[in-house]
C-alpha cells in the first residue's frame, strides 16, 4: 500500500526515547547553551534567565513529558545558579526563576495530554489498518491459471481504510475476480465494502453466469445504502484462456499485449450497483503473457498541476517487465512520484497474468478416481 509519513507514537515507557523525544530534546537543550552562552558573555547581573522558560514549551511540542519535566529541572537549576551567581540578590532574577518552574510545570502537563492523543490516534490507525486487513484479503500470488497481485493505495497518511475493494477466487467456474469502489469514505464505506465482498465470496461459487452474480450482488447493495449510495464494479472471470468481462460503471480495464495496452471498454454502460444494472458482457481470447489491470477510479483522478497520470501510456512500460508484483510496485513508484505523496482518492490495484492453459496432467485427480487413474 501507499502509505505517507506516518507520525510515531510516542514512548511512554522507560525505553529508548522516540525520535519526537530525541528532536525535542536537542532543541530544548541548544536553546539553554545558546542562552547560557549570551549570559555568562554579558556578565552580571543576569539579564536573560527568562529566555529559559521557553525551554520546557519546546521540548513539549515533540518530547515526552519525562523529557520535558528533565528539561524544566535543568533550566531552572541553570536560571538558579544564575541568580546565586549575583552579588546581591535580585527580585527580577527569583521571579524569573520561579516562573521557568511553573512554565515546566505547564509544559509538562501539555506534553501529557499530547502524548495521550497521539497514542490514541495511533491506536486508532492500528485498528483501522487491522479492519482493512479483515475486509481485504491478501492476493496471489497464483490463482488457477493466472498469476495475480494486488495493492491498496492509501490518501490518507493516518488511516489505510476505505471503500475500494477487490478479490479473486479460483471457482468450479474459472478464475474469478471482482474490483469495486463504494461511494464515499470511512467506516460506512468499509462496511459496505464488506457487505459487497462477502456476498461475492459466496454467489461467485453458486452463479454460473456472472450477470446473475451482478443480479445478486445489486441486491446486497441495495439492500444496505441510501438513495444516492451505490458501489461502482467491474467483475472478470477466465475460463480456459477466455476472458469475461462484466462492467458495472466503473473504470475499463486495460489489456496489456505485446506491447500494446487495450482498454476493455463494456459493449454498453451499465450504472453502478444499487441502481439495477443491466450489464452486456465483453469476451477476449487470452495469450499466454497477457496482463490485466484491475483499477478503481483513484488511479484516474491522480494528477498534478493539472495534468492526470498517463496510466495507458506509460501500463506496458511500468507492467511488462518482472513478476505482477514488480509491476505494481513499478506503478506504485511513478505514481506517487508524479503526485508528489499527495493522493486525493485511495487506489486499488490488481494486477494478473495469464500463464497458459491448465495442464492436465496438473488437474487434480478426485480421491475416488485414484484407483481407476492407475489402472
Amino acid at each position: 500500500m501507499l502509505s505517507g509519513v506516518r507520525t510515531q507514537p510516542f514512548q511512554s515507557g522507560r525505553g529508548p526515547l522516540s525520535p519526537g523525544s530525541r528532536a525535542g530534546l536537542g532543541a530544548a537543550l541548544a536553546l539553554l547553551a545558546i542562552v547560557s552562552a549570551v549570559e555568562l558573555a554579558d556578565g552580571r547581573p543576569a539579564h536573560y534567565v527568562a529566555l529559559m522558560v521557553a525551554a520546557p514549551f519546546l521540548a513539549a511540542a515533540l518530547a515526552s513529558w519525562r523529557v520535558v519535566l528533565g528539561v524544566g529541572l535543568l533550566a531552572t537549576g541553570i536560571g538558579a545558579a544564575f541568580a546565586l551567581a549575583e552579588q546581591t540578590a535580585s527580585l527580577v532574577t527569583a521571579v524569573n526563576v520561579a516562573g521557568i518552574a511553573l512554565a515546566t510545570a505547564i509544559a509538562g502537563a501539555v506534553a501529557a495530554v499530547r502524548q495521550r492523543q497521539s497514542e490514541r490516534i495511533a491506536e486508532l490507525s492500528r485498528l483501522a489498518s487491522v479492519a482493512q486487513q479483515a475486509v481485504l484479503r491478501s492476493l496471489g500470488p497464483q490463482v488457477g491459471t493466472l498469476a495475480v497481485a494486488a495493492r491498496y493505495i492509501s490518501s490518507t497518511a493516518t488511516a489505510e481504510i476505505g471503500g475500494d475493494l477487490y478479490e479473486a477466487m479460483d471457482t468450479p467456474y474459472g478464475v474469478r475476480m471482482i474490483i469495486g469502489d463504494v461511494r464515499g469514505k470511512g467506516l460506512d464505506a468499509v462496511r459496505l465494502a464488506s457487505i459487497v465482498l462477502g456476498s461475492y465470496r459466496h454467489v461467485a461459487y453458486e452463479r454460473a453466469d456472472l450477470r446473475a452474480v451482478v443480479t445478486d450482488l445489486d441486491r446486497a447493495v441495495a439492500r444496505n445504502v441510501g438513495d444516492e449510495d451505490f458501489v461502482t464494479a467491474a467483475l472478470v472471470e477466465e475460463r480456459g484462456g477466455t476472458l469475461t468481462i462484466v462492467n458495472c460503471g466503473h473504470p475499463p480495464p486495460l489489456l496489456l499485449r505485446r506491447g500494446a495496452v487495450i482498454p476493455l471498454e463494456p459493449p454498453a454502460p451499465a450504472p453502478p450497483l444499487g441502481f439495477m444494472p443491466v450489464v452486456r458482457p465483453r469476451v477476449e481470447r487470452l495469450e499466454p503473457g497477457d496482463r490485466l489491470l484491475l483499477f478503481t477510479d483513484g488511479l484516474g483522478e491522480a494528477r498534478r498541476d493539472g495534468e492526470f497520470f498517463p496510466t495507458a501510456d506509460r501500463a506496458w512500460r511500468l507492467l511488462g517487465h518482472g513478476t505482477v508484483a514488480d509491476g505494481l510496485a513499478s506503478l506504485e513508484t511513478a505514481l506517487v512520484e508524479w503526485v508528489h505523496g499527495r493522493l486525493d482518492d485511495d487506489i486499488a490495484l490488481v494486477l494478473m497474468e495469464y500463464t497458459g492453459p491448465r495442464s492436465a496432467a496438473a488437474a487434480p485427480v478426485p480421491s475416488w478416481e485414484v484407483g481407476a487413474a492407475e489402472s
